[in-house]
């Protein structure tokens, strides 16, 4: 077994714990926050905790209203633009804590006065040191080079953020994640056998939006990564103002539809790729039940979940399913070819 898998299955616990230990740090920053609330939040991230902030991004707009951007760290350190951070809260989301250019960012950012505050799951870690607040991913060592716990950890400590920062998240909500994605673990076996389904895949296109649109970011970092699979991401939104055409017979299409104020737009694309013969599977759960009326296969969660709360669940199914795809290719996920844990780039 692949110690991909086997920490795919440790996220109940990751998650748990995480939220357990670092709602002391969300109570500190909300009361820390009411006093000087930022008016422009930036995120700044590589690879998966891009994605991760990509997820912030949506659900820290939605909920709080500040308005939120993706930073890109060349600006700072290669072009070295004076850009000025003085009323933003910049957070800085790393797994390790040791990306060189996330923490040229956040450190240039402090030095002009603003509100600083680092996500990474190393205490020890650069990123920790040089941030004004800390919260940490309790997700205990990662050494699968494929992320997953820290991807979904980082996302449960952006909801809290976006809890302190006044946002309507509920914490008996949060607190039940750690259950939503332990029953979603039980589908394994289901998402092994339909593994074998695509162990010849080359290429897809995975499509999501709102919530969700960062992880078809993910699914398809983790099928490049892991599966050496070429597979593009799109919102349902942009996918059919183009890349559509890319479309046909058999070529396969991921997607994640749940229920509520995306399922429109995702629906109308997957009637679409329906009528061109895709191969398509959807990951949902039963509050939406057409979601298999246009789909070739369906991975249907065990649980009902509120379109804002689907997103650390969803990833569960993506995540098996890259494990498996990688083990029916031959293929090592632990080790990607060429890749390491620690990635250092300007």
């Amino acid at each position: 077994m692949s110690r991909m898998l086997e920490e795919i299955r440790q996220q109940p616990e990751t998650l748990a714990r995480t939220l357990a230990r670092e709602m002391a740090s969300a109570r500190s920053f909300k009361k820390l926050v009411e006093k000087r609330r930022p008016k422009l939040i930036v995120l700044v991230a590589r690879g998966t905790s891009d994605n991760a902030a990509l997820f912030g991004r949506y659900l820290l707009e939605i909920t709080t209203g500040i308005p939120v951007s993706l930073a890109a760290p060349s600006i700072t350190t290669i072009y070295r633009a004076a850009v000025d951070y003085r009323e933003a809260l910049v957070v800085a989301i790393s797994q390790s804590g040791e990306s060189t250019d996330i923490n040229v960012v956040l450190e240039r950012a402090r030095a002009q006065g603003a509100m600083t505050l680092g996500i990474t799951n190393e205490s020890g870690s650069s990123l920790a040191k040089l941030a004004e607040h800390v919260f940490l991913v309790r997700a205990g060592k990662e050494r699968s080079v494929a992320a997953t716990k820290t991807y979904t950890g980082q996302m449960l400590i952006l909801y809290l953020l976006a809890h302190a920062l006044g946002g309507a998240i509920r914490i008996p909500d949060l607190e039940r994640l750690p259950e939503a994605v332990e029953a979603t673990l039980a589908l394994e076996p289901e998402i092994a056998a339909l593994s074998e389904r695509y162990r010849f895949m080359r290429y897809a296109v995975v499509v999501g939006r709102g919530f969700n649109y960062a992880n078809a970011f993910e699914f398809a970092l983790k099928l490049m990564e892991t599966c050496y699979v070429v597979a593009e991401r799109f919102s349902s939104a942009d996918f059919l103002h183009g890349p559509i055409a890319l479309v046909e017979p058999s070529f396969p299409v991921f997607a994640f539809a749940p229920a509520g104020a995306t399922w429109p737009s995702i629906g109308e694309t997957l009637e679409k790729l329906y009528r061109l013969h895709a191969e398509i599977a959807v990951i949902t759960d039963p509050r939406n039940p057409q979601a298999g009326t246009h789909a070739t296969r369906v991975i249907r969660l065990p649980i009902r979940l509120k379109e804002e709360l689907t997103p650390i669940p969803y990833v569960i199914p993506a995540q098996l399913l890259a494990a498996c795809l990688a083990s029916q290719k031959g293929l090592n996920p632990d080790q990607p070819r060429t890749l390491s844990k620690v990635t250092l780039t300007l």
